[in-house]
């Protein structure tokens, strides 16, 4: 059995989909890896599982092999990728998720080229509605008292979101998204962020501490 030109163009377009899918969630959240990144993964992941079967059907009476050998090197290697989505901010760490996708696609992207158009699909089908859907009962769990919307304005200067990061991570806050907005002046940006609060640590208490962060010079809740 060998592919066919139809089976290869096919296979190699419903991973990009199927990835561009998955990334166009994690683009819309600015996130390090978005669209390109896991259409990229999805559509290589892909191909690579095409050219371990291909060399199987075409060498497999000459010497034994598993076709399976290559594209496993795809499971160990989005490994290297998805560490690069994941920093530290003070006692936060961030891009676990998005790090979690790379992976997911990676293997959407291995059943495709395999074949498994069914298991592929559904996996995109569930892990979309997760990122979409369980951030809501993420917050409905923790409660919804804690999950607070900020407004700051900033200014615009290399290091300056590093800075907040770090204040709000030291503290114990759990930043879930964050929204930037260049004002007119050029020398600001208007940062909206999403947190999630700890129990002992009051709204205006932090608010009263971000306005004494060096470049910080407005703080409001966003209700």
């Amino acid at each position: 059995m060998t592919f066919t030109e139809y089976d290869v163009v096919m296979r190699i377009v419903l991973s990009c989909v199927l990835g561009g899918l998955i990334g166009l969630e994690r683009e819309s959240l600015n996130k390090s890896a978005g669209f390109r990144t896991h259409i990229l993964v999805c559509v290589g992941s892909a191909l690579i599982m095409i050219v371990s079967q291909e060399i199987y059907f075409q060498y497999r009476h000459d010497t034994p092999m598993d076709p399976a050998r290559i594209a496993a090197q795809v499971v160990s290697g989005i490994g290297f990728l998805g560490a690069g989505t994941i920093m530290r901010e003070g006692a936060t760490v961030k891009g676990l998720t998005t790090a979690a996708t790379l992976w997911v696609v990676a293997g959407v992207g291995l059943a495709v080229g395999a074949g498994v158009y069914f298991g592929a699909l559904v996996t995109t089908g569930v892990v979309f509605l997760a990122l979409i859907y369980l951030g809501k009962v993420e917050r409905l769990m923790a409660g919804v008292s804690h999950y607070q919307s900020l407004l700051l304005t900033i200014d615009n200067r290399p290091g300056q979101l590093g800075r907040i990061g770090c204040f709000l991570g030291d503290h114990g806050v759990n930043i879930h998204n964050i929204q930037l907005k260049q004002l007119k002046e050029g020398h600001q940006i208007l940062m909206e962020v999403d947190v999630i609060m700890p129990h002992d640590l009051d709204m205006q208490e932090l608010m009263h501490m971000l306005a004494d962060v060096p470049g910080v010079h407005q703080v409001s809740h966003n209700d």
